[in-house]
């Protein structure tokens, strides 16, 4: 199994392409609507008068489509994701990182079933209760045998997601070999750099952070920051 992990992790390092640098106008769209939501969501940390300097720029930018990466086609429909090389490169990109990932499983655990189905490979040194033997003895169909019997089958699954800190250790953290992470980024890929997904519209999520900042409620930290000193002392 861990072999497995680390050949998968430099078979997904060598797959994985070198992503293209991305043009000045498409960055500073992206950093513009992070620092639109940094400002709402750190707003209690600067001044009412700092505050309201920040926000009527932003939200006057905003509107006027200020830092649209093409501001010539705003109102336009969004295009098609399909048609979009840097979009079509992101999904040939995370087909390359299933395949890594699934393949593998896919043959270690046709392997296991093929020659080990129906086998107990090691017992518990310490006992458990009855809801555990659905989890530690998959693929026995036994009444009477001991929780504490482990299946090969179980066995495998559980090195599966239980070897996650040997491989941190071994590749370090931000390793292809991770399962959890993998299937994390799967359900999150707007976690990464890309802010804006295909076929999201940037000037519709420009507007709509716009209105948030105007109904943002201001109240500084620091308000009175004096007066409350005083009196503690």
């Amino acid at each position: 199994m861990i072999l497995t992990g680390v050949l998968r992790h430099y078979a997904t390092v060598i797959l994985s392409s070198t992503p293209k640098k991305q043009e000045l106008s498409a960055i500073r769209e992206q950093r513009s609507l992070l620092k639109g939501i940094n400002l709402r969501n750190n707003a209690h940390v600067v001044s009412a008068a700092a505050f309201a300097a920040r926000k009527d720029y932003m939200v006057s930018a905003y509107k006027d489509g200020t830092f649209l990466k093409d501001p010539q086609n705003r109102g336009k429909p969004a295009g098609n994701p399909m048609t979009d090389p840097a979009a079509m490169e992101g999904m040939m990109g995370m087909m390359k990182g299933n395949m890594a990932m699934m393949v593998p499983q896919t043959l270690i655990m046709s392997w296991i079933n093929a020659f080990f189905a129906g086998f107990v490979i090691m017992k518990l040194p310490f006992p458990l209760t009855l809801r555990f033997k659905s989890m530690l003895q998959s693929g026995v169909a036994t009444r009477d045998l001991d929780v504490r019997w482990v299946s090969s089958l179980s066995w495998y699954f559980l090195n599966l997601f239980g070897l996650q800190s040997v491989f941190i250790f071994i590749l370090g953290n931000e390793n292809a070999a991770n399962q959890m992470a993998q299937q994390m980024s799967q359900m999150n890929p707007g976690a990464g750099a890309n802010m804006f997904q295909p076929g999201q519209d940037p000037d519709k999520m420009f507007l709509s952070e716009a209105e948030n900042l105007e109904v943002v409620e201001h109240e500084y930290i620091l308000q009175g920051i004096e007066n409350r000193i005083l009196v503690e002392c």
